[in-house]
C-alpha cells in the first residue's frame, strides 16, 4: 500500500481546476507529458493551467501584482495541445527559479519569512482558483514540490490545501525511484552521434577529443553517449575512487568549520588517459575520443574552482569550470612528455544541444504514460504528494515524496551508476585495453 497523503473521498474531491509546471532544464519529450498531462483533465470536464517559465512568476506573485492571462499562464485547450506530443522545446517554457531556496531544513518551514516565496505560490495558485497542481522538473523541482506539500501541511487550512503531484525529469537520468527519465535516451542518441563525428575526424587527423558530456552529479550521460558512440574512454564521477581520490584541507564557509575534503587526484587520472592513448597506438590507432563528465568538477581541487558561481538552488555552475579543456591541455603536455611525440587534444562541450532535440519514440511513449500518471493519481488514485513512476512495460506506479526526500534535511538522493554493475562493466570492457 502506496504511503502517501490521500486525498478525500466523495464529492468534494471532484477537481474543477488544476495547473502544470515545467521548472529546470529542458528535456526531449517535455511537451508529451505536458500534452497528455493536460489532455487527460480536459477530457474528464476539468480546466488545465499551463504556468508560464516555471516558478518565476509565481513566486513574485502578490494581491498588488495579480497573476496575468497570456503573460503569465495560460487557459490549455485543444487548440494548444494540436500535435504538440513530438514537438521540440517546452510549449509552457520554464526556468530555474527556486521558491524554497531559503528554505534548508525541515524546522525552516517554521519560518515565515524563509517561506514567503513558497506562500506566493501558494497563494498565485490559488488566485487561479487552482485545486491540484502537477509538478514536472529535476531533483530541485521535486524538492520545491515537497517544500510546497510541508509548507501548506504546516500554514494552510486543510480544505484550501493544494495537493501536488511530481513528474520526474533529467536528461541526467539520476533520480531514484525510476529506471530511466524521459529524455535520457534521445539526449544519449544524440550526443553519440556528435562522438561519432568526432570519432572520424580524430582518425583522419591522428588526434584526440576530450568530450565534456553534460551531467550534473552523475555519469549516465557520459556513459550512455560514450557507450552507444563508440567513445575509446569514459570517465565519471563514479570512477573517482581508491587510488584516484586524494584530500585538500577545507574550510565549511557557512559554518567555519575545518577538516578535509575528497578530491580528485588529477595528475593520476591524466596518466590513466595517456596509457590508453599508447596502448591504442600500440594497436595501430593513433587517435580517439575520451568522455568526461561535467560532474567531475566537483572533485576538483578548491584551486580550480575559484571564482566559479553557483545557481540558485546552490550548485556549482559545472559548464563553466570547463573540465573538458582543462583535460584536454594536461593530456597533450603528459603525452608529449611521456613519449616525446606531440598530440593534438582538443576539447569539445556536449549537451545542451540536446536538451531540445526532436524526441525518439520511446521517450515520447514514456513522458505520454508519466502524464498520463499525473491525472491517475490525483483524480483516480486520489493521492497527493507522490512522483509518478513507471516499471516493466510502462506500468505505472507511485512513490511518495517522503522516501525521496530526506525528512530533516528536505535533499533528494541521487542516484549513480553503479561502480561493479553490468552498466560499469559494459563500459570498461569496450575500452582499449590499457593493461593496467
Amino acid at each position: 500500500m502506496i504511503d502517501a497523503l490521500s486525498l478525500p473521498d466523495g464529492p468534494d474531491h471532484g477537481f474543477r481546476r488544476v495547473a502544470i509546471v515545467f521548472a529546470g532544464g529542458p528535456a526531449p519529450a517535455a511537451n508529451a507529458v505536458i500534452s497528455t498531462a493536460a489532455i487527460s483533465f480536459l477530457r474528464n470536464g476539468i480546466e488545465v493551467i499551463g504556468i508560464f517559465n516555471g516558478y518565476a512568476n509565481l513566486a513574485d506573485y502578490s494581491p498588488d501584482r495579480p497573476l496575468r492571462e497570456g503573460e503569465d499562464y495560460i487557459v490549455v485547450d485543444d487548440s494548444f495541445l494540436n500535435r504538440s506530443r513530438n514537438s521540440q522545446g517546452v510549449v509552457i517554457g520554464t526556468s530555474r527559479r527556486n521558491p524554497g531556496m531559503e528554505v534548508l531544513e525541515a524546522a525552516h518551514i517554521e519560518d515565515e519569512g524563509r517561506c514567503a516565496s513558497l506562500r506566493a505560490v501558494c497563494e498565485g495558485l490559488a488566485s487561479l482558483d487552482v485545486e491540484a497542481l502537477v509538478s514536472i522538473g529535476g531533483d530541485d523541482t521535486l524538492k520545491t514540490a515537497n517544500k510546497l506539500l510541508l509548507y501548506q501541511q504546516h500554514a494552510v487550512e486543510e480544505g484550501r490545501r493544494i495537493p501536488v503531484v511530481h513528474v520526474p525529469k533529467t536528461i541526467d537520468n539520476d533520480y531514484p525511484g525510476i529506471d530511466f527519465t524521459f529524455g535520457y535516451f534521445t539526449t544519449v542518441h544524440t550526443l553519440a552521434a556528435e562522438i561519432t563525428n568526432l570519432l572520424h575526424d580524430a582518425e583522419a587527423c591522428r588526434s584526440y577529443f576530450v568530450v565534456e558530456a553534460m551531467g550534473r552529479s552523475a555519469g549516465w550521460l557520459a556513459y550512455g553517449a560514450a557507450i552507444a558512440g563508440e567513445a575509446s574512454m569514459v570517465i565519471s564521477h563514479e570512477d573517482i575512487a581508491g587510488k584516484y581520490l586524494a584530500s585538500e584541507p577545507y574550510e565549511d564557509p557557512q559554518t567555519g568549520e575545518s577538516g578535509t575534503r575528497s578530491v580528485m587526484d588529477v595528475p593520476l587520472v591524466v596518466k590513466r588517459i595517456v596509457r590508453l592513448m599508447r596502448a591504442r597506438k600500440a594497436e595501430g590507432k593513433p587517435f580517439g575520443v575520451v568522455v568526461l563528465s561535467e560532474a567531475l568538477a566537483e572533485l576538483l581541487p578548491l584551486e580550480s574552482l575559484e571564482g566559479i558561481p553557483r545557481d540558485e538552488h546552490g550548485h556549482l555552475r559545472v559548464a563553466a569550470v570547463e573540465v573538458g579543456r582543462m583535460f584536454a591541455g594536461l593530456v597533450s603536455d603528459a603525452y608529449e612528455e611521456a613519449t616525446g611525440e606531440e598530440m593534438k587534444v582538443r576539447p569539445v562541450q556536449l549537451g545542451y544541444e540536446a536538451r531540445c532535440a526532436k524526441p525518439h519514440a520511446f521517450d515520447v511513449m514514456l513522458g505520454s504514460q508519466l502524464g498520463v500518471g499525473a491525472y491517475r493519481a490525483l483524480v483516480e488514485e486520489r493521492l497527493n504528494g507522490v512522483m509518478v513512476s513507471v516499471r516493466g512495460q510502462l506500468e505505472l506506479y507511485y512513490v511518495p515524496f517522503s522516501e525521496l526526500v530526506d525528512p530533516q534535511t528536505l535533499v533528494t538522493t541521487v542516484r549513480r551508476i553503479e561502480v561493479g554493475g553490468d552498466l560499469h562493466r559494459l563500459a570498461r570492457f569496450l575500452e582499449t585495453s590499457d593493461k593496467e
